[in-house]
């Protein structure tokens, strides 16, 4: 079996600067806008809590558009270059990257395509891989999956001469760029295993915790070794989380494999929608899991 390859290079001198600090799931950062004139303009497609992260961590000039976006997106995008709209991103960049919520990868890439776009698309969203070869149609596609259960990792597949320039751009980085063998969807399929794997996890705990407490051993379930702290602390991101859960189902699906189970994970975080990016205590996310009760 093909093991994934680090790609590490020599280290060239560079210059960077700090700029303020962010707050985000993986603690308190300096976003770093790393400079070196020979690599290529990016743009970042969008910056949200890992696209910021991703972002920070390029070695290049960044650029963003802030057209209809959020104040707390804006707050993460001020070490990038704001160029406006969608189509001066475009136009300005040399490599897009793509981080956004699954259901809308794919008019996202639409989008840029329909300006004309002919440099490497980094499709690095939680989408199932046969989606990367929908967008692989109609840009020049590289297959991308972030996972961060300690590390930052970039798992790249596709065309290994553009793997080899993305990763470039992440060298001596808080983000670790790893090509894959396989070919184009490799990533995607390893992201809709690990996040199946991880997720899937957190929602069977939530539903273990759900039938306990409806007959009240709830905490002879916790004296078992059933952590709720796992569920309770990722509840804020389970409206992100439905939409990936029906990527793997899908996935599944298309494999010939049962896809019950993580369609069941995703109308199980549907129901925290309300908790978006908030926290919530574990009595209310059970209450939420059985209204009828």
């Amino acid at each position: 079996m093909s093991r994934p390859r680090r790609l590490d290079y020599l280290i060239a001198p560079e210059r960077a600067f700090p700029i303020p600090r962010l707050r985000g799931r993986r603690g308190t950062f300096s976003l770093w806008k790393r400079q070196d004139p020979l690599v290529t303009r990016v743009g970042l497609l969008f910056p949200g809590e890992m696209g910021a992260f991703v972002g920070s961590a390029v070695l290049g000039e960044v650029l963003w558009a802030s057209e209809g976006r959020s104040e707390s997106t804006r707050t993460r995008a001020e070490g990038f270059r704001d160029v406006g709209t969608v189509r001066d991103l475009v136009a300005e960049s040399e490599l897009v990257i793509s981080l956004c919520p699954p259901e809308i990868a794919e008019d996202v890439a639409g989008e840029v395509a329909a300006e004309g776009f002919d440099g490497i698309y980094v499709e690095a969203n939680a989408i199932a891989p046969e989606r990367v070869e929908r967008i692989a149609g109609y840009l020049r596609c590289v297959d991308g999956a972030v996972i961060s259960r300690t590390a930052v990792n970039l798992y790249l597949s596709g065309d290994a001469g553009d793997v080899a320039t993305v990763a470039d751009l992440f060298r001596d980085s808080d983000v670790n760029a790893i090509a894959l063998d396989g070919g184009l969807g490799s990533a995607s399929a390893l992201k809709m295993a690990f996040g199946g794997w991880n997720k899937i996890w957190s929602a069977l705990t939530a539903q273990a915790y759900a039938i306990a407490r409806a007959y009240g051993v709830e905490d002879t379930l916790a004296a078992e070794g059933v952590d709720s702290d796992r569920f309770v602390r990722s509840a804020r991101k389970a409206w992100r989380w439905a939409p990936e859960m029906d990527e793997v189902a899908d996935t599944c699906a298309s494999l010939g494999l049962p896809d019950g189970i993580p369609r069941g994970a995703a109308e199980l975080f549907r129901r925290w929608e309300a908790h978006r990016d908030r926290a919530a205590e574990l009595d209310r996310l059970l209450d939420d899991l059985s209204p009828e009760r």
